[in-house]
């Protein structure tokens, strides 16, 4: 159950309009200044921030009345709430890379990509036991007590301080993921089983039916659904007062002066389009042909959390956010900075911001026509390969051309993250 792609994905109304109104400036206004810019950074980081935390609210009323009245038409509905409450989030994760504050809160809203086996019931080709991970199979669903590796959880009962403070990487393992939206999603969707075939996760909606049960254990898992989504809207509300003025959050990026506040912008840019989108992201799946590599892996939604991470990084250089309600939060930009320093770079940027989401844009509109993010990577489908390898390419050659803006603005040299896909594709397979 997804919105129509002219609803999910309006890049063509809303960046034709942003470059309408760059192109109409006054050449008579006044320069803008760096720390206007930074300010603009931190005002779309609050927009972004009220907006997922917003959606995330009405997840969790979309949730309640799934376990009020377990059915296919609220479970529909919460999925839909679900993969609503992912575009103004991925939007913002432009933001984390070279911002402490960000980074260090990310992990327990977006980590991924998780051992489901640690919630709750997998299928038998899922394994029973993984060298790497003790707690593979736990499924703290099925066992209110249990003990492993020689230590011992309660989790008799399901509180945010059992899922946040005990259970996240519970054992010092960044795939026991236990918080956050990938843990509602497989909790909606169940497991993927499909491999690089048609189709998402299928939990039924009597796996959250305390009456006519399915799964086991259903009164656990509505308590989980329900503790994990409410954890998730308690963190959004944190990343929003971390950006209000005199949050922690704004006040870093504030603090240590304008051209430090730019470099943190072009190290987020660099490093999501690059490191993390392009490698991480996108290529180590592409490279393993492996649907568990993929982002939102439960929901077949991949296509839109890597086009919104572009819109993200689109926003942050033209200094300009559309809202969920349609109203733009927008001031002066690095695109006005690079313009007045350096006309042809600033038109080289936007054009490479312009490829990139049209790479991005065929690959949703090809995932909306029925072939989804997983069966575009797998082994043999040329065609589809092609599509998520253009996206790709693209993608780096964004990240030159940002590496060319942190030169002409005179900011030194900032750290933009990496990927052994892209750096040492061969270190992969070891």
């Amino acid at each position: 159950m997804r919105m129509p792609f002219a609803l999910l994905f309006p890049f063509a109304a809303v960046f034709g309009a942003a470059d309408a109104v760059a192109a109409e400036a006054d050449p008579k206004a006044k320069p803008v200044s760096e720390a206007a810019v930074v300010t603009t950074y931190a005002d779309i980081a609050l927009a972004g921030y009220e907006d997922a935390l917003s959606s995330a609210k009405a997840l969790q009323k979309a949730v309640d009345a799934l376990v009020a009245k377990p059915g296919a038409t609220t479970l529909a509905a919460a999925r839909k709430a679900w993969i609503d409450a992912r575009v103004p989030y991925m939007q913002t994760e432009v933001l984390r890379f070279g911002n402490p504050v960000v980074d260090a809160w990310e992990g327990r809203v977006n980590a991924w990509p998780l051992d489901e086996g640690l919630i709750d019931y997998v299928d038998a080709s899922y394994g029973s036991e993984s060298d790497a991970n003790a707690w593979f199979t736990a499924n703290l669903i099925a066992n209110p007590k249990t003990r492993v590796g020689g230590r011992d959880v309660d989790a008799t009962t399901i509180t945010k301080e059992l899922l946040s403070e005990t259970l996240h990487e519970i054992g010092g393992i960044e795939a026991n993921v236990a918080t956050g939206y990938h843990a509602v999603e497989f909790l909606l969707w169940g497991q993927d089983l499909n491999g690089t075939g048609k189709g998402a996760g299928n939990r039924p909606a009597t796996d959250f039916d305390t009456k006519a049960c399915t799964g086991g254990h259903c009164d656990r898992r509505v308590a989980y659904l329900t503790t994990v989504t409410s954890l998730l809207v308690d963190d959004l509300a944190e990343a929003v007062a971390d950006w209000k003025p005199g949050g922690k959050a704004r006040a870093h990026v504030l603090a240590g002066g304008a051209k430090a506040g730019l470099s943190v912008m072009l190290t987020g840019m660099g490093s999501l389009s690059y490191g993390e989108l392009a490698g991480e992201r996108m290529k180590l799946g592409l490279i393993l042909h492996d649907p568990e590599e993929e982002h939102d892996c439960f929901s077949d939604n991949t296509h839109h959390s890597h086009a919104y991470n572009q819109a993200g990084i689109r926003n942050a250089y033209l200094g300009r956010y559309v809202r969920t309600d349609g109203k733009a939060v927008e001031g002066p930009s690095l695109s006005d900075l690079v313009k007045a320093k350096d006309p042809a770079l600033d038109a080289e940027m936007r054009a490479k911001l312009d490829a990139t989401t049209a790479a991005m844009t065929a690959m949703v509109k090809r995932a909306e026509g029925g072939e989804a993010y997983d069966q575009m990577i797998g082994q043999g489908n040329a065609a589809g390969n092609a599509v998520v390898q253009a996206a790709i390419d693209r993608l780096i050659e964004q990240t030159r051309s940002i590496e060319r803006v942190v030169t002409a603005l005179g900011l030194g040299a900032i750290e933009i993250e990496g990927s052994d896909s892209l750096d040492k594709p061969e270190a992969v397979f070891q």
